[in-house]
């Protein structure tokens, strides 16, 4: 595989916040991103004009992460002020705050409705909240973690966490099936690959692990980031190619998904990259750091 395949060439700075970024994630179709960090705010951009287009701000504490349903009409973000909030895109206006975690929260995704979102928490717990009701009690709860859970991916009907207690675990929603996989190490990020049928995971012992979802088995380990004491965020492009994550000394890595080889590497920011995300469908990514900047990298 070659460099030329991956993006690392800079396009735009997206500055505005003041203070680290804590994630940064592309909307469904790629034309927009949305970001949030410790300054309490989250932002809509065009990330490649490189105009900042609207500020969310509500939040008492940091925020974590920001999520946005595929219609572009809602998001969801959380943060260290123990709440979900469910925002209007458009007016900006706070829709509903759910409240229930007894700590910060790490994670928030919506499921493929948009009628539920489910946060990762760090009371060791997943809560389930439904948008389209009223009330503000979780309609689950799963709290069989041992420790924070940092991150949450959906399925159809899955909920998968992943945790600093070292596991990866997949609850199957409709027959109440739990499915463990015990990694060793504490998992600070999980995402699934475009095909389904993997989740990467990132570790504290500087290593992503690639397991398979059906059999939990261990397909790959990459390696050569530093990953030590940050949520550092991995994904894989959108061709489920090659692997993608930031490092704690500001530089992003490429892997081949097969050999695990390192295809790319460079340094995109001056501190801790925290965020990636990668594009839906073009060969582009942006990049989310302590240093406070969002960077837009294609081609």
């Amino acid at each position: 595989m070659s460099k030329s395949e991956v993006p690392g060439k800079e396009a735009n700075v997206l500055k505005g916040h003041e203070g680290a970024v804590l994630a940064a994630r592309f909307n469904s179709d790629g034309n927009y991103c949305l970001s949030c960090g410790k300054d309490r705010t989250i932002r809509l951009w065009n990330p490649h004009r490189g105009i900042h287009i609207k500020t969310y701000k509500s939040h008492a504490r940091e925020v974590r992460d920001v999520h946005v349903t595929p219609d572009n009409s809602k998001l969801c973000s959380c943060g260290g002020d123990r709440q979900i909030f469910y925002w209007d895109v458009s007016t900006g206006r706070v829709i509903r705050k759910f409240r229930g975690h007894d700590g910060e929260v790490n994670a928030v995704k919506f499921n493929e409705y948009s009628s539920v979102v489910v946060s990762a928490g760090y009371d060791q717990s997943l809560r389930a909240w439904d948008c389209r009701s009223h009330s503000t009690e979780p309609i689950q709860i799963i709290d069989s973690f041992s420790d924070s859970v940092m991150s949450v991916c959906l399925t159809k009907s899955e909920i998968i966490g992943g945790s600093v207690d070292g596991t990866v675990r997949t609850f199957d929603i409709r027959i109440g099936r739990e499915i463990s996989d015990d990694l060793g190490q504490p998992v600070n990020c999980i995402s699934m690959s475009n095909d389904g049928n993997c989740i990467l995971a990132s570790c504290l012992d500087s290593t992503l692990r690639l397991l398979d979802r059906t059999s939990g088995e261990l397909l790959q380990e990459y390696k050569g980031h530093t990953c030590k004491s940050y949520k550092l965020d991995c994904c894989l492009t959108n061709t489920d190619a090659h692997v993608t994550g930031g490092s704690e000394d500001g530089f992003i890595y490429f892997w081949d998904l097969v050999d695990a080889s390192v295809v790319s590497s460079f340094r995109a920011h001056s501190s801790v990259v925290t965020s990636v995300s990668y594009h839906p469908k073009d060969s582009c990514m942006i990049t989310a750091s302590v240093d406070g900047t969002i960077r837009v990298w294609k081609t």
